[in-house]
């Protein structure tokens, strides 16, 4: 489909979009719980569900990815740092 282009619409709960909100810059865990009026579960459970639907990437520091193979979300989420994808934010404007 030449010079037509497909988006696909991936809804996001308001948590999701208010955690992807404070992502367009790589920011810690901890930024999150100080910025959200969410609480540790609801900003994972949230991290997760943006993960799944790759709006966000992890980091084990500001500059440093960490890549599928040797993400450890469920043990180690409140360690890593976070990114929105342009995935991610394209979603998070379309909103």
């Amino acid at each position: 489909m030449e010079g037509k282009e497909i988006f696909l619409t991936m809804e996001m709960t308001d948590q999701e979009f208010d955690v992807l909100d404070e992502l367009y810059f790589v920011q810690p865990f901890d930024f999150l719980v100080s910025e959200l009026d969410l609480d540790n579960e609801e900003i994972k459970a949230a991290l997760r569900g943006l993960l799944k639907k790759k709006f966000v990437k992890c980091f084990s520091s500001m500059d440093q990815e960490v890549f599928d193979q040797d993400l450890d979300f469920e043990n180690k989420y409140a360690e890593y740092y976070y990114l929105a994808t342009k995935a991610g934010l394209l979603a998070h404007n379309m909103s």
